[in-house]
């Protein structure tokens, strides 16, 4: 069977159909001129009857905008970044833009690389998350050109352009939370701490806390980047650290994985040991027991953002603005009064006694 591929439309072939003249047709199309009523509808049927549509390459490189928002993150599978996009997503329509998302796989070249295209794409504004605030090749390639764009996670005091949550001030409240139940010995388990700023400051409002609150240092585990002997990890870390009552992990996703194993080594949350998260995420109101955490709302902070991206890109000053989100400690049945003093070395299984929780690699390195 042969198939027969349509020709596609041109302006002059609607002008040709209409009877017109081709800056005529053009008029009506791009509505720029005055014509008649008896014109506009010739041109409108034969524009019809042929299935013309603009060129957005011709439009673009004639008006110097693409009506496109450009989109980097570090993953798309972790519900809070999906959130944030969706977020994005909804505002760009409404106001007739579309929408370009690109994935980093929180590797600082993918970053830099999905950013240089998206610009080299034309986009009319760009709304990233990096890894470091402060050591990001790509944001310094963003800043160098003269684009609308907001840092989507990446707040920090002061930070130009920026919607996030004050990660020190929710950790500070995790902090007063674990105190106020009667921890004095707590740990701070993280992924990827030493290269995101998100993971450390909340460790840094975590400190403060604990100082304010009389609590001794938090105990830190930074684990394994590639997600490797997670459970040998944090066994080991608890049987160094056997005063430990409480932990606060970077995520929920993290904090999911750690009650999974602390099951399995005979771990009882919270009656042993009390776990809490950060970022609320639906599942972690399914585990039983529920996770205590700090509740934020991605989808907000993503239409946040695009509105911030959008005044920009409308305005001759855009200037500079920040949206510092807001957040909530939600308690769950993961965090409980502290445990009596009774080590954790009796109540440990040996780690070779257990098998890795499933998924361990793809859930740890969801790091937000």
């Amino acid at each position: 069977m042969q198939f027969r591929t349509r020709k596609v439309a041109t302006i002059r072939d609607v002008a040709q159909l209409a009877g017109c003249g081709i800056a005529s047709a053009s008029r009506v199309l791009n509505r720029s001129g005055p014509v008649s009523a008896e014109l506009r509808d010739k041109v409108m049927v034969a524009a019809r009857d042929l299935g013309f549509e603009f060129s957005d390459v011709g439009r673009s490189l004639r008006s110097s905008r693409t009506r496109t928002v450009g989109c980097v993150v570090p993953s798309i599978s972790n519900p809070v970044y999906s959130a944030a996009v969706q977020g994005i997503e909804d505002v760009s329509a409404d106001h007739g833009l579309q929408l370009l998302l690109s994935s980093s796989g929180y590797d600082p070249d993918r970053e830099l690389s999905a950013v240089r295209t998206l610009i080299a794409k034309r986009v009319d504004a760009l709304i990233l998350t990096v890894n470091d605030l402060h050591a990001s090749p790509a944001l310094d390639f963003v800043r160098s050109r003269d684009i609308p764009h907001c840092l989507l996670f990446n707040y920090d005091h002061g930070s130009p352009n920026a919607c996030g949550v004050d990660n020190r001030a929710a950790a500070f409240e995790v902090g007063r939370m674990l105190a106020a139940y009667g921890h004095r010995h707590v740990g701070y388990i993280a992924l990827r701490l030493t290269s995101s700023d998100r993971a450390c400051q909340r460790l840094e409002g975590l400190e403060e806390a604990c100082r304010n609150f009389g609590l001794a240092a938090p105990a830190i585990l930074e684990i394994d980047e590639r997600g490797e002997d997670l459970v040998g990890q944090l066994l080991a870390f608890l049987l160094q650290h056997p005063q430990t009552t409480g932990i606060f992990a970077s995520n929920d996703q993290v904090a999911i994985e750690i009650m999974s194993i602390l099951r399995k080594a005979r771990v009882r949350v919270p009656t042993d040991i009390s776990i809490v998260g950060f970022d609320g995420i639906d599942f972690g109101q399914m585990v039983e027991p529920t996770l205590a955490t700090v509740v934020t709302n991605p989808y907000a902070m993503g239409r946040a953002a695009a509105d911030m991206v959008l005044a920009q890109k409308s305005s001759d000053q855009p200037g500079c603005h920040t949206d510092v989100a807001g957040f909530v400690f939600r308690s769950g049945g993961s965090l409980g009064q502290a445990a009596a003093k009774t080590s954790l070395l009796e109540k440990l299984a040996l780690p070779q006694q257990l098998s890795p929780p499933r998924n361990i690699l793809q859930s740890t390195s969801e790091e937000r």
